[in-house]
Parts: structure tokens; sequence; C-alpha cells
């Protein structure tokens, strides 16, 4: 059914495997697309009771797809607002998921990595675990994966690594709140997730879909359909500016963007 995921049920729990290792999980429009049909599919299905979100080879997610970048390079700002709305919205079906979710982050969860383990209930990760929202060296923004990202970690540490780029070792992700626990190797990653499955079992289903509503009922300024819209709209502006085309350009070109020439 899928081209770019796989879905393995072990009896109630689903594991969504995204299934490009060798451009290391990065999103295309395939992928986005593909994401969104499996909760779509995941979220009528009520023999599911957990939801694994993970990553085939050593990286969970390295954000976007080089030739979809190249690709979007060329995107009017409309062509843009549709392509950012798709992302936005498969971030937030994966969030408003009725089933508990938890990502399994072995490796480089980078930009929209970030975003998929941060959308998802629970993180666990491996020690080798990397995260970044890096946007801003392309001359971008982080602003589909924001509303989760920020609701991991709080607007002020967000304020630094939104406009700082830097990598974030799995040990300092717990420590912000984006990570919940952090294993040593992959066996002890799964063991982890297993036995976080394992207390979720014993809850009730519909009481553990009541929990996630409550959440977002109670949280200030929940994740909605406004604020999915106005991030979508954000990242569409800012795609088409000189600036972003000059940071997305120097990428592909393996060269430093204008902004640092004077280094």
């Amino acid at each position: 059914m899928y081209e770019t995921i796989e879905i393995e049920r072990r009896g109630p729990v689903a594991h969504v495997w995204m299934n490009r290792p060798q451009v290391h999980n990065a999103f295309n429009a395939t992928l986005i697309r593909e994401l969104e049909q499996a909760w779509d599919e995941l979220a009528g299905d009520d023999s599911v009771r957990v939801v694994v979100l993970a990553g085939r080879g050593k990286s969970f997610s390295a954000g976007a797809d080089l030739n979809w970048m190249k690709e979007a390079a060329g995107y009017t700002e409309a062509e843009n607002l549709a392509d950012a709305r798709r992302l936005a919205g498969m971030l937030l079906k994966l969030a408003q998921l009725p089933h508990p979710t938890i990502a399994r982050v072995q490796g480089a969860a980078l930009g929209g990595g970030t975003g998929l383990a941060a959308a998802c209930d629970i993180c666990i990760a491996a020690e080798r675990a990397v995260f970044a929202t890096s946007e801003v060296r392309f001359g971008i923004i982080p602003s589909a994966i924001s509303p989760y990202v920020i609701r991991a970690i709080g607007p002020r540490q967000a304020g630094r690594y939104f406009q700082s780029a830097e990598r974030i070792s799995s040990v300092r992700a717990a420590a912000l709140g984006l990570v919940h626990e952090v294993a040593g190797d992959e066996a002890d990653l799964d063991a982890r997730i297993d036995g976080i499955v394992a207390a979720l079992l014993e809850g009730g289903p519909k009481a553990q879909a009541a929990a996630k509503s409550l959440i977002a009922a109670v949280t200030p300024e929940p994740i909605g359909p406004a604020v999915v819209e106005d991030t979508a709209r954000r990242i569409a502006g800012l795609r088409a500016t000189p600036e972003a085309r000059e940071g997305l350009g120097a990428f592909l070109e393996k060269r430093a963007p204008g902004w640092l020439a004077g280094d």
C-alpha cells in the first residue's frame, strides 16, 4: 500500500516505520502524504492501542529531502503555502491521534524529524540521537514544527535553538523536555519502549484519548487549525524571499550563504 513507510502490527501496537534509509528518512511529498494516510488509517482502528513512530536505518529523520528542496526552490508563494499546509496538517493529525504515540529516535532527528518527535506524546531516544531546528541556516524558520517543539521545550529555550540551529544531544534534549528517556543502544531503546507500551496497555483506551483531549483543553494556546494555518502562512511567505533562496542555493551548491560572506 505504501511506498515510503511500513506499518507493522504487533498485536495492539502499530509500528509506523519511515522507510527511506538511503536518504535518512528525509521528508518529501510522498512521505508526508503517506504519513498522513497512516494517521487517518490508525485513528479509526479500535484494535490499535499504541502507535510507535520509527525510522529504518541510521536516522530517525534528517529533515527535508534534497530533491524536494530543489523542487521547492522554484515554487510560487501559493505553491509554497499548499506545500506547507500539507506538512502542517500531517503533524496535526499525528498530534491529535486518539491513541498514545511514542517516537523511537535511534539517530538523527533534524528539522522535521525533531517536529515528528515533538508531535508524539512520548519520545524515547538512544544516546547517540541528535536533534536540531536547523532551518535558519537555510534562510527559513521551523514554522510547521514550532507548535510541538515549543510545547515540549517552552518559548525560552525555543528562542535559543530556533535562532542558533545548534545540534542538541539526547541528554540535552531530555533536560529540555523534548525527550522523556535516554536509552543506551537500540536494544535498550526497544526495551524501554516495550516497558512504556506495557504500562499504556493497562490504561483504558477511551480514558487515554480523554486525557489527551484534557491536556489540549487546559493548555493556554492549544494546537489547532488556526495555529496550524498561521504556521503554514509564515513559512510560505518566507520561502519566497531572496534570503531563503540564497540559503537554499548555498546549501545545494555546498557554499557559504551570502550572510557569511564577510567571515
